[in-house]
C-alpha cells in the first residue's frame, strides 16, 4: 500500500505523525513517503503544490493529508497561497466525493454545546461534491467596471453528470446505512440547484429502497441544530457542504474529532481531518490528533477495502476515550488531559 503523506502547515505535522504512528502499529505492508504541500510547499519550492508532491500523490494509492494554511501567507498572490494547493490537488486527482461523518462518541456527549438528549446517538454522513460549484465555476475574478467601481464575480454551475455522479455515491452509502438521503439545495432561488433537485429525483428511481427527501440549505442549517438525529445521509454541493459539514462537526463536541475522505471514481482517496491548520497552537503539543487517526481508518476502509483494520483503529479510539484520555478541546472535569503525542500513544496502546 503506497501512501503519500502530506503533513502541510500549522498543526499538520503533529497530527499526521500520530496517524502514521497508529498505521505503523498495525504492522501492515505500507510504504509511506512524505512531501510538502501548502505553505510548506511554497517554502520548499515556491509553489503550494510542488510538481514533485503532485507526482507522488498521483503515483500513490492514497494520500494522508494534515492541514494547510497560515496567516503569514495571506499577503501572497492568490495563486501562491496554501489553500490553492489544496484545491488544485483535489482537482488534479479528480476527488469529487467528500465524505464527512459526524459521529458522537457517548463519552463526549457532554462536550457538545447542545443538550445531550439532542445529540446522543448522532451518526450522520455528509456527502459533499468537491470539484465543482462556485469554487471552480467560470467566469470568476475581480474586475473594474466602466464607472470605475470594482466588481467581484463567482459562478455557481453544475452539469447533470456531476450531480448524478455525487448522488450515486450518496445513495450507495445510504444503502449500507439507514436508507435515507436528504438532498440539500436552494432550488427556490438558484437554477443551478433546481437542476440538482431534478437529477436527484431522477436518480432516486434507481434506488427504490432509499427514502429521498429535499431541504433548502438555510432550513438544513437550522435543522442540524434543532434535531440533528433526523438525518442519515446528507448530499449537497461544494459550498453548502463546506458550511454544513463544519456546522455538523460541532455537534460532536469538537471539530478535532471529525475525519474526512475525498474519493475519485475508483475509490482512490485523500484522507484528512475536517479541521484547519490552527497555526495559533502549532508546535505546542495540544492539538487533537483523533480526526486524523480516524481519517486513516477511513483510508483503510474505502481505498484498501480493509474493514477489519479500519474497525481496529476506530475501536482503539473508542477505548482511549473510554479510558478518560482527552486533549484540551474535548477535556472536561474528571478526565485525563493529555497532549497530541500522548493521545496518539493512548490509541496505539489500545490497539
Amino acid at each position: 500500500m503506497k501512501i503519500a503523506v502530506l503533513p502541510g502547515d500549522g498543526i499538520g505535522p503533529e497530527i499526521v505523525a500520530q496517524a502514521v504512528k497508529v498505521l505503523n502499529a498495525l504492522n501492515l505492508n505500507i510504504e509511506m513517503t512524505e512531501a510538502p504541500i501548502g505553505g510548506a510547499g511554497y517554502e520548499a519550492a515556491g509553489d503550494p503544490l510542488p510538481d514533485a508532491t503532485l507526482k507522488l500523490a498521483k503515483d500513490a494509492d492514497a494520500v494522508l493529508l494534515g492541514a494547510v494554511g497560515d496567516w503569514k501567507y495571506d499577503k501572497l498572490e492568490r495563486h501562491l497561497r496554501p489553500e490553492r494547493g489544496l484545491l488544485r490537488i483535489r482537482k488534479e486527482l479528480n476527488l469529487f466525493a467528500n465524505l464527512r461523518p459526524a459521529l458522537l462518541y457517548p463519552e463526549l456527549a457532554s462536550a457538545s454545546t447542545l443538550k445531550p438528549e439532542v445529540v446522543s446517538g448522532l451518526d450522520i454522513m455528509i456527502v459533499r461534491e468537491l470539484t465543482g460549484d462556485i469554487y471552480f465555476g467560470q467566469p470568476r475574478g475581480i474586475s473594474t467596471l466602466e464607472n470605475g467601481e470594482r466588481e467581484g464575480v463567482n459562478t455557481m454551475r453544475y452539469s447533470e453528470s456531476e450531480i448524478r455522479r455525487i448522488g450515486r455515491v450518496a445513495f450507495d452509502i445510504a444503502m449500507k446505512r439507514n436508507k435515507k438521503v436528504c438532498s440539500v439545495d436552494k432550488a427556490n432561488v438558484l437554477e443551478c440547484t433546481e437542476l440538482w433537485r431534478q437529477v436527484m429525483i431522477e436518480l432516486s428511481q434507481e434506488y427504490p429502497e432509499v427514502e429521498l427527501s429535499h431541504m433548502y440549505v438555510d432550513n438544513a442549517a437550522m435543522q442540524l441544530i434543532r434535531a440533528p438525529k433526523q438525518f442519515d445521509v446528507m448530499v449537497t454541493g461544494n459550498i453548502f457542504g463546506d458550511i454544513l459539514s463544519d456546522e455538523a462537526s460541532m455537534l460532536t463536541g469538537s471539530i478535532g474529532m471529525l475525519p474526512s475522505a475525498s474519493l475519485d471514481a475508483n475509490n482512490k482517496g485523500m484522507y484528512e481531518p475536517s479541521h484547519g491548520s490552527a497555526p495559533d497552537i502549532a508546535g505546542k503539543d495540544v492539538a487533537n490528533p483523533l480526526a486524523t487517526i480516524l481519517s486513516a481508518a477511513m483510508m483503510l476502509r474505502y481505498t484498501f477495502n480493509d474493514e477489519v483494520n479500519a474497525q481496529r483503529i476506530e475501536n482503539a479510539v473508542k477505548k482511549a476515550l473510554a479510558q478518560g484520555f482527552r486533549t484540551a478541546d474535548i477535556w472536561t472535569d474528571g478526565t485525563n488531559k493529555v497532549g497530541c503525542a500522548a493521545m496518539g500513544d493512548a490509541v496505539v496502546a489500545a490497539l
